[in-house]
Protein backbone atom coordinates (compact mmCIF):
# COMPACT_ATOMS: atom_id res chain seq x y z
CA UNK A 1 0.00 0.00 0.00
CA UNK A 2 2.90 2.33 0.51
CA UNK A 3 3.27 2.64 -3.27
CA UNK A 4 -0.02 4.51 -3.33
CA UNK A 5 1.68 7.43 -1.64
CA UNK A 6 5.40 7.29 -2.42
CA UNK A 7 6.14 8.54 -5.94
CA UNK A 8 7.96 6.37 -8.44
CA UNK A 9 8.93 6.82 -12.04
CA UNK A 10 5.83 6.10 -14.11
CA UNK A 11 5.93 3.09 -16.37
CA UNK A 12 5.39 5.20 -19.46
CA UNK A 13 8.30 7.47 -18.68
CA UNK A 14 11.96 7.17 -19.55
CA UNK A 15 14.72 6.16 -17.24
CA UNK A 16 16.13 8.59 -14.73
CA UNK A 17 19.16 9.18 -16.92
CA UNK A 18 17.02 9.94 -19.97
CA UNK A 19 14.82 12.29 -17.96
CA UNK A 20 17.82 14.52 -17.39
CA UNK A 21 18.28 15.01 -21.11
CA UNK A 22 16.47 17.76 -22.98
CA UNK A 23 15.24 17.27 -26.53
CA UNK A 24 16.89 19.64 -29.02
CA UNK A 25 13.65 21.57 -29.50
CA UNK A 26 13.68 22.64 -25.83
CA UNK A 27 17.10 24.25 -26.22
CA UNK A 28 16.13 25.84 -29.53
CA UNK A 29 12.92 27.23 -28.07
CA UNK A 30 14.67 28.57 -24.94
CA UNK A 31 17.31 30.34 -27.00
CA UNK A 32 14.70 31.71 -29.42
CA UNK A 33 12.52 33.12 -26.64
CA UNK A 34 15.40 34.82 -24.86
CA UNK A 35 16.73 36.26 -28.11
CA UNK A 36 13.27 37.57 -28.98
CA UNK A 37 12.95 39.25 -25.59
CA UNK A 38 16.34 40.87 -26.15
CA UNK A 39 15.37 42.57 -29.43
CA UNK A 40 13.65 45.61 -27.83
CA UNK A 41 16.73 46.24 -25.67
CA UNK A 42 19.08 46.07 -28.65
CA UNK A 43 16.82 48.46 -30.53
CA UNK A 44 16.92 50.80 -27.55
CA UNK A 45 20.67 51.16 -27.96
CA UNK A 46 20.27 51.49 -31.72
CA UNK A 47 17.87 54.42 -31.34
CA UNK A 48 19.84 56.38 -28.75
CA UNK A 49 21.82 59.28 -30.15
CA UNK A 50 23.61 62.47 -29.25
CA UNK A 51 20.67 63.78 -27.21
CA UNK A 52 19.35 60.66 -25.48
CA UNK A 53 20.89 57.69 -23.68
CA UNK A 54 19.05 54.39 -23.21
CA UNK A 55 18.53 53.20 -19.63
CA UNK A 56 18.65 49.54 -20.62
CA UNK A 57 14.99 48.85 -19.74
CA UNK A 58 11.77 48.93 -21.75
CA UNK A 59 9.25 48.32 -18.98
CA UNK A 60 9.27 48.75 -15.21
CA UNK A 61 12.03 51.34 -15.65
CA UNK A 62 11.78 52.51 -12.05
CA UNK A 63 12.51 49.01 -10.76
CA UNK A 64 15.09 48.46 -13.50
CA UNK A 65 17.03 51.48 -12.30
CA UNK A 66 16.86 50.12 -8.77
CA UNK A 67 18.44 46.81 -9.88
CA UNK A 68 21.27 48.68 -11.59
CA UNK A 69 21.68 50.79 -8.44
CA UNK A 70 21.96 47.63 -6.34
CA UNK A 71 24.64 46.29 -8.66
CA UNK A 72 26.50 49.59 -8.42
CA UNK A 73 26.46 49.42 -4.61
CA UNK A 74 28.04 45.98 -4.93
CA UNK A 75 30.66 47.37 -7.30
CA UNK A 76 31.60 49.93 -4.64
CA UNK A 77 32.19 47.37 -1.92
CA UNK A 78 28.81 46.55 -0.39
CA UNK A 79 28.24 42.89 0.54
CA UNK A 80 25.07 43.58 2.52
CA UNK A 81 22.27 45.43 0.79
CA UNK A 82 21.65 49.07 1.63
CA UNK A 83 19.06 50.79 -0.50
CA UNK A 84 20.37 54.01 -2.09
CA UNK A 85 16.84 55.38 -2.14
CA UNK A 86 16.83 56.63 1.43
CA UNK A 87 19.20 58.81 3.46
CA UNK A 88 18.27 57.05 6.69
CA UNK A 89 21.01 55.14 8.45
CA UNK A 90 21.01 51.43 7.48
CA UNK A 91 22.66 48.38 9.01
CA UNK A 92 22.66 46.36 5.79
CA UNK A 93 20.81 43.12 5.12
CA UNK A 94 21.53 39.91 3.20
CA UNK A 95 19.25 40.58 0.25
CA UNK A 96 19.53 41.04 -3.53
CA UNK A 97 22.82 39.13 -3.35
CA UNK A 98 22.88 38.21 -7.09
CA UNK A 99 22.87 41.89 -8.04
CA UNK A 100 25.52 42.84 -5.49
CA UNK A 101 27.77 40.05 -6.77
CA UNK A 102 27.26 40.94 -10.43
CA UNK A 103 28.20 44.52 -9.67
CA UNK A 104 31.59 43.37 -8.41
CA UNK A 105 32.46 42.21 -11.92
CA UNK A 106 32.40 45.79 -13.24
CA UNK A 107 34.78 48.74 -13.09
CA UNK A 108 35.12 52.18 -14.71
CA UNK A 109 35.12 53.40 -17.40
CA UNK A 110 31.73 52.64 -18.92
CA UNK A 111 30.55 51.03 -15.71
CA UNK A 112 26.86 51.72 -16.25
CA UNK A 113 26.95 49.99 -19.63
CA UNK A 114 28.71 47.02 -18.02
CA UNK A 115 26.06 46.82 -15.30
CA UNK A 116 23.23 46.79 -17.83
CA UNK A 117 25.00 44.20 -20.00
CA UNK A 118 25.52 41.88 -17.00
CA UNK A 119 21.89 42.35 -15.98
CA UNK A 120 20.72 41.12 -19.37
CA UNK A 121 23.18 38.25 -19.45
CA UNK A 122 21.73 37.25 -16.08
CA UNK A 123 18.23 37.66 -17.54
CA UNK A 124 19.00 35.45 -20.55
CA UNK A 125 20.62 32.73 -18.46
CA UNK A 126 17.91 32.73 -15.80
CA UNK A 127 15.19 32.73 -18.45
CA UNK A 128 16.64 29.69 -20.17
CA UNK A 129 16.87 27.85 -16.85
CA UNK A 130 13.23 28.72 -16.15
CA UNK A 131 12.15 27.23 -19.48
CA UNK A 132 14.22 24.07 -18.92
CA UNK A 133 12.76 23.68 -15.43
CA UNK A 134 9.24 24.03 -16.84
CA UNK A 135 9.94 21.17 -19.22
CA UNK A 136 11.31 19.03 -16.39
CA UNK A 137 8.23 19.68 -14.26
CA UNK A 138 5.81 18.92 -17.09
CA UNK A 139 7.44 15.57 -17.84
CA UNK A 140 6.12 14.27 -14.52
CA UNK A 141 2.57 14.54 -15.81
CA UNK A 142 2.62 14.59 -19.62
CA UNK A 143 3.88 11.63 -21.65
CA UNK A 144 2.92 12.79 -25.14
CA UNK A 145 5.76 14.89 -26.59
CA UNK A 146 3.36 16.99 -28.65
CA UNK A 147 1.60 18.23 -25.53
CA UNK A 148 4.90 18.72 -23.76
CA UNK A 149 5.81 21.12 -26.54
CA UNK A 150 2.53 22.98 -26.17
CA UNK A 151 2.99 23.02 -22.40
CA UNK A 152 6.49 24.50 -22.49
CA UNK A 153 5.40 27.15 -24.99
CA UNK A 154 2.43 28.06 -22.81
CA UNK A 155 4.57 28.20 -19.67
CA UNK A 156 6.93 30.70 -21.28
CA UNK A 157 4.66 32.77 -23.52
CA UNK A 158 1.11 32.09 -22.33
CA UNK A 159 -1.25 34.55 -20.71
CA UNK A 160 -4.91 35.17 -20.13
CA UNK A 161 -7.55 37.24 -21.84
CA UNK A 162 -6.22 40.54 -20.53
CA UNK A 163 -5.36 41.58 -24.07
CA UNK A 164 -9.07 41.44 -24.85
CA UNK A 165 -9.79 43.89 -22.02
CA UNK A 166 -7.25 46.27 -23.52
CA UNK A 167 -8.80 46.02 -26.99
CA UNK A 168 -12.22 46.72 -25.46
CA UNK A 169 -10.92 49.83 -23.71
CA UNK A 170 -11.12 48.24 -20.25
CA UNK A 171 -7.42 48.42 -19.39
CA UNK A 172 -8.26 49.63 -15.86
CA UNK A 173 -11.08 47.18 -15.23
CA UNK A 174 -11.96 47.20 -11.53
CA UNK A 175 -9.11 49.65 -11.01
CA UNK A 176 -6.35 47.35 -12.20
CA UNK A 177 -4.45 46.43 -15.34
CA UNK A 178 -4.78 42.83 -16.59
CA UNK A 179 -2.50 40.61 -14.54
CA UNK A 180 -0.33 39.48 -17.43
CA UNK A 181 0.65 43.12 -18.04
CA UNK A 182 2.24 43.71 -14.65
CA UNK A 183 2.35 40.55 -12.52
CA UNK A 184 5.32 38.27 -13.26
CA UNK A 185 4.13 35.76 -10.64
CA UNK A 186 0.76 35.17 -12.29
CA UNK A 187 2.28 34.02 -15.57
CA UNK A 188 5.90 33.84 -16.70
CA UNK A 189 6.66 36.05 -19.65
CA UNK A 190 7.43 39.21 -17.69
CA UNK A 191 10.11 37.40 -15.68
CA UNK A 192 11.77 36.25 -18.90
CA UNK A 193 11.41 39.76 -20.32
CA UNK A 194 13.03 41.69 -17.50
CA UNK A 195 13.12 40.12 -14.01
CA UNK A 196 15.96 37.58 -13.86
CA UNK A 197 15.92 36.91 -10.12
CA UNK A 198 12.26 35.90 -10.35
CA UNK A 199 12.92 33.70 -13.39
CA UNK A 200 15.73 31.91 -11.57
CA UNK A 201 13.61 31.57 -8.43
CA UNK A 202 10.88 29.89 -10.50
CA UNK A 203 13.38 27.45 -11.98
CA UNK A 204 14.55 26.48 -8.50
CA UNK A 205 10.95 26.19 -7.28
CA UNK A 206 10.01 23.80 -10.09
CA UNK A 207 13.14 21.69 -9.78
CA UNK A 208 12.57 21.47 -6.04
CA UNK A 209 8.99 20.31 -6.54
CA UNK A 210 10.15 17.76 -9.11
CA UNK A 211 12.69 16.35 -6.67
CA UNK A 212 10.03 16.30 -3.94
CA UNK A 213 7.66 14.31 -6.13
CA UNK A 214 10.26 12.08 -7.78
CA UNK A 215 13.28 11.79 -5.47
CA UNK A 216 14.62 8.91 -7.57
CA UNK A 217 15.48 11.45 -10.28
CA UNK A 218 17.76 13.55 -8.06
CA UNK A 219 21.41 13.05 -7.25
CA UNK A 220 20.51 12.66 -3.56
CA UNK A 221 17.88 9.98 -4.07
CA UNK A 222 18.92 8.09 -0.96
CA UNK A 223 17.91 11.00 1.27
CA UNK A 224 14.54 12.30 -0.05
CA UNK A 225 14.11 15.99 0.65
CA UNK A 226 17.78 16.98 0.79
CA UNK A 227 17.95 18.03 -2.84
CA UNK A 228 14.71 20.04 -2.71
CA UNK A 229 15.77 21.68 0.52
CA UNK A 230 19.14 22.69 -0.94
CA UNK A 231 17.51 24.11 -4.07
CA UNK A 232 15.03 26.14 -2.04
CA UNK A 233 17.74 27.39 0.29
CA UNK A 234 19.41 28.85 -2.80
CA UNK A 235 16.02 30.10 -3.98
CA UNK A 236 15.78 32.14 -0.80
CA UNK A 237 18.71 34.25 -2.02
CA UNK A 238 16.77 35.04 -5.21
CA UNK A 239 13.32 35.60 -3.74
CA UNK A 240 12.76 34.70 -0.06
CA UNK A 241 8.99 34.80 -0.43
CA UNK A 242 9.16 31.99 -2.98
CA UNK A 243 10.33 29.71 -0.17
CA UNK A 244 7.12 30.41 1.74
CA UNK A 245 5.14 29.64 -1.44
CA UNK A 246 7.01 26.35 -1.82
CA UNK A 247 6.24 25.42 1.78
CA UNK A 248 2.57 26.22 1.23
CA UNK A 249 2.48 23.95 -1.82
CA UNK A 250 4.01 20.90 -0.16
CA UNK A 251 2.01 21.61 3.01
CA UNK A 252 -1.20 21.65 1.00
CA UNK A 253 -0.09 18.44 -0.71
CA UNK A 254 0.45 16.66 2.62
CA UNK A 255 -2.88 18.04 3.83
CA UNK A 256 -4.78 16.73 0.82
CA UNK A 257 -3.15 13.32 1.17
CA UNK A 258 -4.17 13.30 4.84
CA UNK A 259 -7.77 14.08 3.93
CA UNK A 260 -7.64 11.30 1.37
CA UNK A 261 -6.46 8.89 4.08
CA UNK A 262 -9.32 9.96 6.34
CA UNK A 263 -11.79 9.48 3.51
CA UNK A 264 -10.54 5.98 2.84
CA UNK A 265 -10.58 5.24 6.58
CA UNK A 266 -14.21 6.30 6.91
CA UNK A 267 -15.10 4.11 3.94
CA UNK A 268 -13.35 1.25 5.77
CA UNK A 269 -10.81 0.88 2.99
CA UNK A 270 -7.14 0.06 3.52
CA UNK A 271 -5.12 3.12 4.52
CA UNK A 272 -1.35 3.35 4.43
CA UNK A 273 -0.57 5.80 7.23
CA UNK A 274 3.09 4.84 6.98
CA UNK A 275 3.20 6.15 3.42
CA UNK A 276 1.56 9.42 4.40
CA UNK A 277 4.03 9.89 7.26
CA UNK A 278 6.87 9.36 4.75
CA UNK A 279 5.55 12.29 2.73
CA UNK A 280 5.29 14.36 5.89
CA UNK A 281 8.85 13.54 6.96
CA UNK A 282 10.13 14.50 3.53
CA UNK A 283 8.28 17.82 3.65
CA UNK A 284 9.60 18.51 7.16
CA UNK A 285 13.17 17.80 6.05
CA UNK A 286 12.77 20.20 3.12
CA UNK A 287 11.40 22.94 5.36
CA UNK A 288 14.22 22.49 7.85
CA UNK A 289 16.95 22.75 5.21
CA UNK A 290 15.45 25.70 3.33
CA UNK A 291 14.37 27.69 6.40
CA UNK A 292 17.49 29.71 7.34
CA UNK A 293 17.26 32.41 4.64
CA UNK A 294 13.52 32.92 5.11
CA UNK A 295 13.82 33.06 8.92
CA UNK A 296 16.69 35.53 8.65
CA UNK A 297 14.75 37.72 6.20
CA UNK A 298 11.65 37.79 8.40
CA UNK A 299 13.77 38.64 11.45
CA UNK A 300 15.77 41.35 9.64
CA UNK A 301 12.73 43.08 8.16
CA UNK A 302 11.01 43.14 11.54
CA UNK A 303 14.03 44.01 13.68
CA UNK A 304 15.40 46.86 11.56
CA UNK A 305 13.10 49.92 11.72
CA UNK A 306 14.12 51.04 8.21
CA UNK A 307 13.35 47.65 6.68
CA UNK A 308 10.17 47.39 8.72
CA UNK A 309 8.92 50.67 7.29
CA UNK A 310 9.95 49.55 3.82
CA UNK A 311 7.77 46.46 4.29
CA UNK A 312 4.86 48.60 5.42
CA UNK A 313 5.13 50.70 2.24
CA UNK A 314 5.49 47.72 -0.09
CA UNK A 315 1.88 46.85 -0.86
CA UNK A 316 1.45 44.32 -3.68
CA UNK A 317 -2.19 43.41 -3.29
CA UNK A 318 -4.23 41.12 -5.50
CA UNK A 319 -6.78 42.74 -7.81
CA UNK A 320 -10.48 41.94 -7.98
CA UNK A 321 -11.09 38.13 -8.19
CA UNK A 322 -12.54 38.55 -11.67
CA UNK A 323 -9.05 39.48 -12.86
CA UNK A 324 -7.82 36.03 -11.86
CA UNK A 325 -10.79 34.52 -13.67
CA UNK A 326 -9.88 36.48 -16.79
CA UNK A 327 -6.23 35.46 -16.35
CA UNK A 328 -6.74 31.72 -15.84
CA UNK A 329 -10.21 31.25 -17.34
CA UNK A 330 -8.94 29.87 -20.64
CA UNK A 331 -7.37 26.86 -18.97
CA UNK A 332 -9.50 26.37 -15.84
CA UNK A 333 -12.10 24.05 -17.51
CA UNK A 334 -9.35 21.90 -18.99
CA UNK A 335 -7.45 22.00 -15.72
CA UNK A 336 -10.47 20.52 -13.96
CA UNK A 337 -10.64 17.75 -16.56
CA UNK A 338 -6.92 17.19 -16.06
CA UNK A 339 -7.40 16.69 -12.32
CA UNK A 340 -10.14 14.14 -12.98
CA UNK A 341 -7.96 12.20 -15.44
CA UNK A 342 -4.95 12.14 -13.14
CA UNK A 343 -6.91 11.10 -10.08
CA UNK A 344 -8.53 8.28 -12.01
CA UNK A 345 -5.09 6.98 -12.89
CA UNK A 346 -4.06 7.11 -9.19
CA UNK A 347 -0.88 9.02 -9.93
CA UNK A 348 0.22 10.33 -6.57
CA UNK A 349 2.09 13.32 -7.97
CA UNK A 350 -1.20 14.64 -9.34
CA UNK A 351 -2.44 15.31 -5.83
CA UNK A 352 0.10 18.14 -5.61
CA UNK A 353 -1.49 19.89 -8.60
CA UNK A 354 -4.90 19.51 -7.01
CA UNK A 355 -3.63 20.77 -3.63
CA UNK A 356 -1.91 23.74 -5.27
CA UNK A 357 -5.10 24.66 -7.11
CA UNK A 358 -7.15 24.50 -3.90
CA UNK A 359 -4.59 26.59 -2.00
CA UNK A 360 -4.28 29.36 -4.61
CA UNK A 361 -7.33 31.46 -3.58
CA UNK A 362 -6.21 31.39 0.05
CA UNK A 363 -2.70 32.44 -0.95
CA UNK A 364 -3.53 35.36 -3.23
CA UNK A 365 -6.08 36.80 -0.78
CA UNK A 366 -4.24 36.03 2.44
CA UNK A 367 -4.07 38.92 4.96
CA UNK A 368 -0.57 39.80 3.82
CA UNK A 369 0.73 42.92 2.01
CA UNK A 370 2.41 40.92 -0.78
CA UNK A 371 -0.62 38.87 -1.80
CA UNK A 372 -0.01 38.88 -5.51
CA UNK A 373 3.48 37.43 -5.09
CA UNK A 374 1.96 34.25 -3.62
CA UNK A 375 0.64 33.13 -7.02
CA UNK A 376 4.24 32.33 -7.99
CA UNK A 377 4.49 29.34 -10.30
CA UNK A 378 0.82 28.32 -10.31
CA UNK A 379 0.54 29.00 -14.04
CA UNK A 380 2.90 26.04 -14.63
CA UNK A 381 0.68 23.76 -12.55
CA UNK A 382 -2.44 24.88 -14.44
CA UNK A 383 -0.71 24.31 -17.79
CA UNK A 384 0.28 20.80 -16.66
CA UNK A 385 -3.33 19.98 -15.78
CA UNK A 386 -4.66 21.42 -19.02
CA UNK A 387 -2.15 19.47 -21.13
CA UNK A 388 -3.15 16.25 -19.36
CA UNK A 389 -6.75 16.83 -20.44
CA UNK A 390 -5.71 17.73 -24.02
CA UNK A 391 -3.72 14.52 -24.20
CA UNK A 392 -6.92 12.54 -23.66
CA UNK A 393 -9.46 14.39 -25.80
CA UNK A 394 -10.98 13.02 -28.96
CA UNK A 395 -8.87 13.62 -32.05
CA UNK A 396 -11.61 15.47 -33.92
CA UNK A 397 -11.73 18.10 -31.16
CA UNK A 398 -8.01 18.90 -31.26
CA UNK A 399 -8.43 21.75 -33.75
CA UNK A 400 -10.89 23.52 -31.45
CA UNK A 401 -8.58 23.22 -28.48
CA UNK A 402 -5.65 24.53 -30.49
CA UNK A 403 -7.67 27.66 -31.25
CA UNK A 404 -8.37 28.00 -27.54
CA UNK A 405 -4.67 27.72 -26.78
CA UNK A 406 -3.95 30.36 -29.41
CA UNK A 407 -5.89 32.91 -27.37
CA UNK A 408 -3.24 32.65 -24.65
CA UNK A 409 -0.44 34.26 -26.70
CA UNK A 410 -1.56 37.80 -27.71
CA UNK A 411 -0.62 39.26 -24.30
CA UNK A 412 3.04 38.30 -24.71
CA UNK A 413 3.04 39.68 -28.24
CA UNK A 414 1.53 42.95 -27.01
CA UNK A 415 4.25 43.27 -24.38
CA UNK A 416 7.00 42.46 -26.84
CA UNK A 417 5.81 44.82 -29.57
CA UNK A 418 5.03 47.41 -26.91
CA UNK A 419 8.70 47.36 -25.94
CA UNK A 420 9.76 47.75 -29.57
CA UNK A 421 7.39 50.66 -30.04
CA UNK A 422 8.54 52.32 -26.80
CA UNK A 423 12.15 52.59 -27.95
CA UNK A 424 11.39 53.90 -31.43
CA UNK A 425 10.87 57.44 -30.17
CA UNK A 426 13.46 58.25 -27.48
CA UNK A 427 12.08 59.97 -24.41
CA UNK A 428 11.84 59.70 -20.64
CA UNK A 429 11.77 57.50 -18.64
CA UNK A 430 13.17 54.81 -20.98
CA UNK A 431 15.78 57.26 -22.24
CA UNK A 432 17.56 60.08 -20.42
CA UNK A 433 18.90 63.34 -21.87
CA UNK A 434 22.65 63.27 -22.36
CA UNK A 435 22.95 66.47 -20.34
CA UNK A 436 21.36 64.69 -17.38
CA UNK A 437 23.68 61.71 -17.79
CA UNK A 438 26.67 64.09 -17.76
CA UNK A 439 25.55 65.28 -14.33
CA UNK A 440 25.20 61.69 -13.14
CA UNK A 441 28.73 60.94 -14.34
CA UNK A 442 29.98 63.93 -12.35
CA UNK A 443 28.69 62.32 -9.16
CA UNK A 444 30.24 59.00 -10.13
CA UNK A 445 33.65 60.61 -10.63
CA UNK A 446 33.81 63.15 -7.81
CA UNK A 447 31.28 62.38 -5.08
CA UNK A 448 31.94 60.11 -2.12
CA UNK A 449 30.16 56.75 -2.38
CA UNK A 450 28.03 57.60 0.66
CA UNK A 451 27.18 61.15 -0.37
CA UNK A 452 23.55 62.23 0.00
CA UNK A 453 21.89 64.12 -2.87
CA UNK A 454 18.67 66.08 -2.69
CA UNK A 455 16.67 65.81 -5.92
CA UNK A 456 13.17 65.27 -7.24
CA UNK A 457 11.63 61.81 -7.24
CA UNK A 458 12.31 61.33 -10.96
CA UNK A 459 15.97 62.31 -10.68
CA UNK A 460 16.30 60.37 -7.44
CA UNK A 461 15.18 57.17 -9.12
CA UNK A 462 17.75 57.41 -11.90
CA UNK A 463 20.81 58.95 -10.24
CA UNK A 464 21.78 55.92 -8.05
CA UNK A 465 21.86 53.75 -11.18
CA UNK A 466 24.75 55.86 -12.51
CA UNK A 467 26.49 56.98 -9.30
CA UNK A 468 26.84 55.26 -5.89
CA UNK A 469 25.09 57.98 -3.92
CA UNK A 470 22.05 58.10 -1.65
CA UNK A 471 18.91 60.13 -2.27
CA UNK A 472 15.94 61.05 -0.09
CA UNK A 473 13.24 59.87 -2.47
CA UNK A 474 13.28 57.89 -5.71
CA UNK A 475 11.58 54.52 -5.29
CA UNK A 476 8.11 53.64 -4.04
CA UNK A 477 8.85 50.93 -1.45
CA UNK A 478 12.54 51.64 -0.81
CA UNK A 479 12.30 55.38 -0.07
CA UNK A 480 11.53 55.24 3.64
CA UNK A 481 8.89 57.77 4.68
CA UNK A 482 8.10 58.59 1.06
CA UNK A 483 4.65 60.04 1.78
CA UNK A 484 6.07 62.42 4.41
CA UNK A 485 9.26 63.34 2.55
CA UNK A 486 7.79 64.04 -0.89
CA UNK A 487 6.02 67.28 0.09
CA UNK A 488 9.11 68.39 2.04
CA UNK A 489 11.30 67.92 -1.02
CA UNK A 490 8.77 69.78 -3.15
CA UNK A 491 8.72 72.66 -0.66
CA UNK A 492 12.51 72.81 -0.74
CA UNK A 493 12.35 73.92 -4.39
CA UNK A 494 9.70 76.61 -3.87
CA UNK A 495 10.74 80.24 -3.70
CA UNK A 496 8.43 81.01 -0.78
CA UNK A 497 10.00 78.37 1.48
CA UNK A 498 12.09 79.96 4.29
CA UNK A 499 15.82 79.27 4.14
CA UNK A 500 15.66 77.95 7.70
CA UNK A 501 13.36 75.16 6.54
CA UNK A 502 15.77 74.20 3.78
CA UNK A 503 18.68 74.24 6.20
CA UNK A 504 16.71 72.06 8.58
CA UNK A 505 16.15 69.41 5.89
CA UNK A 506 19.82 69.54 4.90
CA UNK A 507 20.95 69.07 8.50
CA UNK A 508 18.42 66.34 9.27
CA UNK A 509 19.60 64.07 6.47
CA UNK A 510 23.21 65.19 6.08
CA UNK A 511 22.67 66.36 2.51
CA UNK A 512 25.90 66.94 0.59
CA UNK A 513 24.56 68.03 -2.80
CA UNK A 514 21.49 69.71 -4.24
CA UNK A 515 20.49 68.76 -7.79
CA UNK A 516 18.83 71.42 -9.94
CA UNK A 517 17.49 70.27 -13.29
CA UNK A 518 14.24 70.23 -15.31
CA UNK A 519 12.38 67.97 -12.86
CA UNK A 520 13.40 70.14 -9.92
CA UNK A 521 12.36 73.32 -11.73
CA UNK A 522 8.92 71.79 -12.19
CA UNK A 523 8.58 71.61 -8.40
CA UNK A 524 9.01 75.35 -7.87
CA UNK A 525 10.56 78.62 -8.94
CA UNK A 526 13.34 78.74 -6.34
CA UNK A 527 16.76 79.80 -7.64
CA UNK A 528 19.48 78.06 -5.60
CA UNK A 529 22.16 80.31 -7.08
CA UNK A 530 21.04 82.99 -4.67
CA UNK A 531 21.73 80.90 -1.56
CA UNK A 532 24.95 81.52 0.37
CA UNK A 533 25.09 77.97 1.73
CA UNK A 534 25.20 76.42 -1.76
CA UNK A 535 28.16 76.46 -4.13
CA UNK A 536 27.92 75.45 -7.78
CA UNK A 537 30.31 72.60 -8.58
CA UNK A 538 28.89 71.42 -11.90
CA UNK A 539 26.84 73.03 -14.65
CA UNK A 540 26.17 72.22 -18.28
CA UNK A 541 23.40 74.68 -19.03
CA UNK A 542 20.58 72.22 -18.36
CA UNK A 543 21.72 70.83 -15.01
CA UNK A 544 23.45 72.55 -12.10
CA UNK A 545 24.78 70.69 -9.08
CA UNK A 546 25.40 72.53 -5.82
CA UNK A 547 27.56 71.42 -2.93
CA UNK A 548 26.36 72.37 0.54
CA UNK A 549 29.10 74.67 1.85
CA UNK A 550 27.73 75.37 5.33
CA UNK A 551 24.65 75.29 7.50
CA UNK A 552 24.05 78.20 9.88
CA UNK A 553 23.32 79.76 12.27
CA UNK A 554 22.27 76.93 14.63
CA UNK A 555 25.51 75.44 16.12
CA UNK A 556 23.74 72.10 16.67
CA UNK A 557 23.32 71.69 12.93
CA UNK A 558 25.81 69.92 10.73
CA UNK A 559 28.52 72.14 9.25
CA UNK A 560 29.54 71.36 5.72
CA UNK A 561 32.52 72.52 3.69
CA UNK A 562 33.75 72.00 0.21
CA UNK A 563 37.02 70.15 0.72
CA UNK A 564 38.25 69.79 -2.80
CA UNK A 565 37.82 71.37 -6.17
CA UNK A 566 39.18 69.46 -9.11
CA UNK A 567 39.50 71.68 -12.17
CA UNK A 568 36.64 73.76 -10.85
CA UNK A 569 34.61 70.70 -9.83
CA UNK A 570 34.52 69.38 -6.27
CA UNK A 571 32.41 67.58 -3.72
CA UNK A 572 31.23 68.39 -0.23
CA UNK A 573 32.32 66.44 2.80
CA UNK A 574 30.56 66.39 6.11
CA UNK A 575 32.11 67.58 9.37
CA UNK A 576 29.49 66.88 11.98
CA UNK A 577 29.28 68.44 15.42
CA UNK A 578 26.54 65.97 16.27
CA UNK A 579 27.31 62.26 15.86
CA UNK A 580 23.64 61.40 15.83
CA UNK A 581 23.00 63.61 12.82
CA UNK A 582 26.17 62.36 11.16
CA UNK A 583 24.94 58.79 11.33
CA UNK A 584 21.82 59.71 9.39
CA UNK A 585 23.84 60.01 6.20
CA UNK A 586 23.67 56.23 5.79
Amino acid sequence: MMSQYLPTVESGQSSAVEQRRYPPWVWIFAVAVMLATTIPYLLGYAFEGDEWQFTGFVFGVEDGNSYTAKMLRGAHGDWLFRTPYTAQRQQGVLAFLPYLLLGKLTAPPGQHEQLVALFHLFRIGAGMLSILASYDFLTLFIENMRWRVWGVVLCALGGGLGWLLILLGKASWFGSLPLEMYSPETFGFLSLYGLPHLALARALLLWGLRAYLQPGLSVWADRPGLFSGALWLLMGLMQPLAVAVAWAIIGAHCGVLFIRCLWRFRRKEAVDWVGWRAWLRRAARIVGISAPILIYTVWAFNDDPILHQWTAQNLILSPHPLHYLIAYGLLIPFGILGVVHLLRERREASWLLLAWSLALPFLVYAPYPLQRRLAEGYWIALVALAMVSYDRIERENLRVFRWVLGLAFPSALLLLFGGVNAVRNPGAPIFHPQAEVEAFVFFDEYADSDAVVLASYETGNTLPAWAPVFVLIGHGPESVGLAELTPRVERFYRADTPSEERLGLIAEFGIDYVFWGPHERELGDWDPRQEEFLESVFSNGMITVFAVSYVAPNPLLVVFSVDSIVEGVGHASCHCSCCCLSNLTG
